[in-house]
């Protein structure tokens, strides 16, 4: 019942949000630095990412597709090669990339290779987008410390690739989270997110 309840409030918040257009992709000042992930729905993800000291600001989009200018309505239909994710601006003197990865590990279902919680298609999927080598050697070895501690005996589906062109989304899903809290509980606690949440990491989910 409540995943019912939370597909149709979703589909309404949806259906009667105003079309704008998509927001300028943000740009990190002097000695603050970029950092890609796919969790699955974006507005869990920039909530999550928001809670951590040092991340400085996030933006909701899409990346990783070839088609140009890929909007909410195309990439959920399918066939874009887009995942919903969230550019996080932060302050690596405050936080590092390390403990955004943990962060994103712990908030993400990664045994899960159709997408995440009850969000399901290739536009849910799980990744980390690296925009570095330093990037790429910290998500490795993350990945790695992950797989180690699997005992589900399933194998671990979230990728890791080369951050590509950022696509931010519609200006409603910004900050959905605050915009329309209600709409957005009902939304996560229908999907079942935070109970499967507990149920790989335990109750110490970090944040």
């Amino acid at each position: 019942m409540l995943r019912l309840l939370s597909a149709v409030m979703t589909f309404l918040a949806l259906a009667w949000a105003p079309v704008h257009a998509q927001v300028p992709v943000p740009k990190p000042a002097e000695g603050q630095a970029v950092a890609t992930f796919a969790g699955g729905c974006f507005w869990c993800v920039e909530s999550d990412f928001d809670k951590v000291d040092g991340v400085l600001a996030t933006t909701s989009g899409f990346m990783g597709g070839t088609t140009p200018n890929p909007t909410y309505k195309t990439v959920t239909a399918g066939g874009t090669g887009h995942l919903e994710v969230v550019q996080i601006i932060y302050d690596p003197k405050r936080v590092s990339y390390e403990r955004l990865l943990d962060v994103f590990w712990r908030n993400i279902d990664p045994y899960d290779p159709i997408g995440q919680f009850c969000d399901k298609g290739d536009s849910y999927l799980s990744g980390i987008f690296t925009h570095d080598e330093a990037q790429k050697t910290a998500a490795d070895a993350s990945l790695k410390k992950v797989a180690e501690g699997n005992k589900t005996g399933k194998p671990i589906a979230t990728t890791i690739r080369a951050a590509s062109t950022f696509t931010p989304a519609e200006e409603y899903h910004q900050d959905y989270y605050k915009k329309n809290p209600i709409q957005y509980r009902i939304y996560r606690t229908g999907c079942g997110r935070d109970a499967r949440l507990e149920s790989i990491w335990g109750k110490s989910k970090t944040q």
